[in-house]
């Protein structure tokens, strides 16, 4: 990271975003708790950060999230902590790529989001729990692993198919909602312009 890029990161304005983001994601996940959704709702600040701030700035909100989390309400969150990372850090690299500029765009972005950190999710989920951590989604694994799909399969099926679900609807909130922000709450942040539609 060039010294350019670190002092435009430690900015004052972007670090604030970073602590919005780890509130809007902790209360979207404690909803998703209370309602036990067999989606997440625990990510969106970490893609609107991404898509503000970039790539970097989206990683370290989705690291923080998840650590956050896991020393104040779930210990197992903190194990997806690199799972947050590729969320931010994916979501930061879409946005650069200009994919966020339309809603199709945004509703794709989620399912690529979704596939990426099906990678990183499934050897955690399988290896660190045994492919139960006890969220909503746990009954779609049990029910594909009932109908013959092996562990590594029922994992997966299930970690893509809820996360699909819940980065789409995560990334069309985003898109949204940088299109309603007023300007003097946007100005400075470098990825924005890559976002929005000219």
């Amino acid at each position: 990271m060039t010294t350019e890029a670190k002092s435009r990161f430690l900015d004052t304005k972007v670090l604030a975003l970073i602590a919005v983001a780890i509130v809007i994601n902790i209360v979207g996940g404690q909803v998703n708790d209370l309602l036990r959704l067999p989606i997440f709702l625990d990510s969106i600040g970490t893609i609107l950060v991404a898509v503000l701030a970039g790539p970097v700035a989206g990683g370290v909100a989705g690291v923080l999230t998840n650590l956050v989390i896991g020393l104040l309400f779930a210990p197992v969150a903190a194990a997806f902590a690199p799972v947050a990372l590729v969320i931010g850090v994916v979501a930061g690299l879409l946005a650069r790529a200009g994919w966020f500029k339309a809603v199709w765009q945004a509703a794709l972005s989620g399912v690529v989001i979704a596939a990426a950190l099906t990678v990183v999710a499934v050897p955690i989920r399988i290896y660190l729990f045994g492919g139960v951590t006890g969220s909503g989604a746990d009954f779609f694994v049990a029910y594909l692993s009932n109908v013959g799909q092996t562990l590594f399969s029922s994992v997966a099926l299930t970690v893509f198919g809820s996360n699909v679900a819940d980065k789409v609807l995560s990334a069309l909130l985003v898109w949204g909602l940088v299109r309603q922000l007023p300007e003097r709450l946007t100005a400075g942040y470098d990825y924005l312009h890559y976002s929005r539609a000219a």
